[in-house]
């Protein structure tokens, strides 16, 4: 089983590119599901499927290739209906009008959500070789992946570790407070959300699980790719392959004898420089190419037609995930964290330490690393970014480590 997730900036074809990842796929013999999470939902116009007709239900396109588009927040309705209904109650007690109470009260996130729990849902019991997730573009791809682990961590901290005491003090303890206390099956509701989003952490940054940014050859579509290869890396998400959209016939090949079309060669010189820069950029990372069609790839032998044109076949679909994450290594008499940061600089980032937690901050994005139990009895001693990769040295607190 893989899973491939698309994301790059709006409008540079991440969707026909997912869809057309899934035909070709699919037309090779890989059971395969394609879905969306952008809500959008513009993979059935790629198809020329209606999906819309039974959302939350895989819709089989052609032999082997099923399509998806995730129906909102019915996954979470129940268990979000109690524990709704619990702040509805504490806003009431402090006199918070019941229509104002309830606009409070809803679900922020609900269909990344929503989406995440489809996607382990299909992974862990669908019939599939292959999930491909056609994502929203780049800033609500990364929202949306950070999501489980930023959640489970504030869900931790929500969680009373004393249950029971609450259990039994409830009354006693909500007439001090003024408020009611949250009943075990508001407990409970919240305790499976954070098993559910740790399950859905893990696959997203386990070895059937990559990321492939889809891109035109332009500056400033590169430039916010590169930004975003940082940012998912910071959040411990392998990119595996950049995919180039969109590139122009050559004009000079095309007009043979003839003086070539002057605006369609300034083009290709701009997606020739654009092209470079890419493959600087991203070296290391396998690199697609695809043609500017002279129409647009709209149903699967369109999408099949397009896919023809990439490298790669099943095999290079399905190779397992060389996964680069957060490394600890003895160093010495210390220990060395290191983190790989493709394309980031020192001045970009902010490192705090708060207690047994590391608090990596880049640009708008921030990643709280709980340190290994060696970690938390050491201090910082220093750190670098070189060649992508942060690096922190830790030596030990001589005030906690163990003597002897």
């Amino acid at each position: 089983m893989r899973v491939l997730l698309f994301t790059g900036k709006g409008g540079v074809g991440k969707t026909t590119t997912a869809a057309a990842t899934a035909v070709r796929a699919a037309r090779s013999g890989v059971k395969t599901l394609v879905m969306s999470t952008d809500a959008a939902h513009s993979l059935g116009d790629a198809l020329e499927v209606d999906l819309g007709a039974r959302p939350g239900e895989p819709v089989e396109v052609e032999p082997g290739l099923f399509a998806l588009q995730v129906s909102p927040p019915h996954l979470l309705g129940p268990s979000w209906r109690v524990v709704q209904d619990y702040l509805l109650s504490v806003l009431g007690t402090v006199g918070v009008d019941p229509v104002v109470a309830e606009e409070l009260t809803r679900l922020p996130g609900a269909e990344e959500i929503a989406a995440l729990l489809e996607l382990r849902a299909q992974v862990e019991s669908g019939p599939w070789d292959l999930v491909v997730v056609d994502c929203a573009p780049t800033a609500e791809t990364l929202r949306l992946l950070a999501l489980p682990e930023a959640l489970a961590w504030h869900l931790e901290r929500l969680l009373p570790a004393q249950r029971g005491l609450i259990r039994t003090l409830r009354p006693a303890a909500a007439a001090a407070a003024g408020v009611p206390l949250p009943d075990p099956a508001v407990v409970e509701a919240v305790t499976g959300w954070h098993r559910q989003m740790r399950q859905v952490h893990r696959l997203l940054t386990g070895d059937q699980t990559s990321v492939r940014l889809v891109l035109t050859p332009e500056r400033v579509v590169i430039a916010e790719s590169r930004r975003t290869w940082t940012s998912l890396s910071l959040y411990g998400f392998v990119v595996d392959a950049v995919v180039v959209n969109r590139v122009f016939p050559d004009a000079v090949a095309d007009a043979g004898r003839r003086t070539p079309d002057p605006w369609r060669a300034g083009w290709n010189t701009s997606q020739q420089q654009g092209l470079e820069e890419v493959r600087d950029s991203f070296a290391g990372l396998a690199l697609h190419v695809t043609p500017y069609l002279p129409a647009e790839p709209i149903g699967a032998d369109a999408l099949a037609g397009l896919a023809a044109e990439q490298d790669g076949g099943p095999d290079e679909l399905l190779a397992p995930v060389a996964h680069r994450g957060m490394a600890v290594d003895r160093d010495g008499d210390g220990f060395l964290l290191t983190l790989p940061l493709p394309g980031a600089h020192a001045a970009d980032l902010v490192l705090q330490r708060r207690g047994d937690e590391l608090l990596v901050t880049l640009g708008e994005h921030r990643r709280v690393l709980t340190l290994p139990a060696a970690l938390q009895r050491c201090v910082v001693e220093r750190a670098a970014v070189r060649e992508g990769r942060l690096a922190v040295r830790f030596v030990p607190d001589e005030e906690v480590w163990p003597r002897g």
